[in-house]
């Protein structure tokens, strides 16, 4: 016979579980886009911050888009995702990063 959840006091919530309160399912293939001003070195950064956080990532999957007028480059790199946090570092990591203007 199995027991009826337990009741907890109005106002108090359960503990977080980080696995239902994310939508991602780990590990997973997991896009970001990287958009910058197109100068040499700025594929080379976005790769080697991937490599950073993914040590399973390849390169030959990086995808290029230059923007209209020619003077930003957009990069799409597909990750490993492991973890929420990997994630959060690794867009933080792009985000502070010079050449960086944007990651989606």
């Amino acid at each position: 016979m199995t027991q009826p959840p337990t009741e907890l006091p109005p106002g108090s919530e359960t503990p977080a579980d980080p696995r239902r309160d994310s939508l991602i399912e780990y590990p997973s293939s997991f896009p970001i886009k990287v958009m910058g001003q197109k100068a040499d070195g700025f594929v080379h950064a976005v790769t080697e911050l991937a490599r950073q956080f993914d040590p399973t990532f390849d390169a030959s999957t990086i995808e290029l888009r230059d923007s209209r007028a020619g003077n930003y480059l957009g990069v799409t790199i597909t990750i490993t995702a492991t973890s929420r946090e990997q994630l959060d570092d690794l867009y933080r990591a792009l985000s502070s990063h010079s050449m960086v203007k944007v990651v989606l």
